[in-house]
């Protein structure tokens, strides 16, 4: 017969942190932030887990590269206030969240491909080589110039200025990441969404070095979706655990039944 996991199997803090690599501080954080159920305490007043906690330091664990320390915290949370809808609702909303990051990636994607080489062409229009004031850029992209003022200050696009003049100017990689945002803003993306995805561009280099970022960007999402799958099995195993002496118990019977 299995043993009752709440009461079988005492253990020391001390075991469930070498279990893991932790120091028997992080034990008693965890307990505290309720990532643990209470522990129990000896006549001395030291604490003592059982399985159960066991189970619940591996399932936070498991949770934590799917969902962030953040989420994971407030999964287990719920589930140890035996609030277990609002644990899997936190797990969906992670979920919607992984969806989001894909299509955005997508998106950018599909921008990057639309841009191509020559997409949007440059010329020498008093501004430099290759440099375009706001007027004739704006006119490229067919936006107005206050659009291009708004992605300035949305940290988009980054135009130096004329030191003779104090016009707005833009260069080569400010024409090709307006083009992009021009590009994500049809698609229906948010400028707080463009500009940190405009920031990757810039520090890969312009597009074809973003290849390899955006190769690596695909391999993470890959990893995170992995990573929510193991925390899900764990997180299931770990509620049928505190449900199993519920149970045990049998269903209730009125008194006299």
């Amino acid at each position: 017969m299995r043993q009752n996991p709440q009461t079988a199997g005492r253990l020391r803090p001390v075991d469930l942190a070498r279990r893991h690599g932790l120091s028997t501080q992080a034990v008693r954080n965890y307990e505290e932030a309720g990532i643990l159920p209470a522990a129990g305490r000896t006549a001395h007043g030291y604490r003592t887990y059982t399985p159960l906690h066991a189970a619940a330091l591996g399932t936070f664990l498991a949770l934590i590269p799917g969902h962030g320390h953040a989420t994971a915290t407030a999964i287990m949370w719920a589930v140890n206030r035996d609030d277990p809808a609002e644990a899997l609702r936190l797990v969906d909303e992670s979920h919607v969240q992984l969806l989001e990051d894909r299509r955005t990636l997508d998106a950018v994607e599909r921008a990057l491909h639309d841009l191509g080489p020559g997409a949007v062409p440059v010329s020498d229009d008093g501004a430099g080589p290759g440099a375009m004031f706001v007027g004739p850029l704006a006119g490229r992209l067919g936006i107005r110039p206050a659009t291009l003022r708004k992605w300035e200050r949305a940290g988009i696009v980054t135009p130096r200025r004329d030191p003779r003049t104090g016009y707005r100017v833009y260069d080569r990689a400010d024409v090709r990441d307006a083009a992009m945002a021009h590009q994500l803003r049809r698609g229906g993306h948010r400028l707080a969404q463009i500009a940190p995805l405009i920031a990757q561009v810039r520090a890969a280099g312009g597009r074809e070095p973003l290849a390899a970022a955006l190769r690596d960007w695909h391999d993470r999402l890959a990893a995170r979706g992995r990573a929510m799958l193991a925390g899900a099995a764990e997180l299931d195993a770990y509620l049928h655990e505190r449900e199993r002496p519920a149970r045990a118990q049998g269903p209730h019977r009125p008194q006299g039944t």
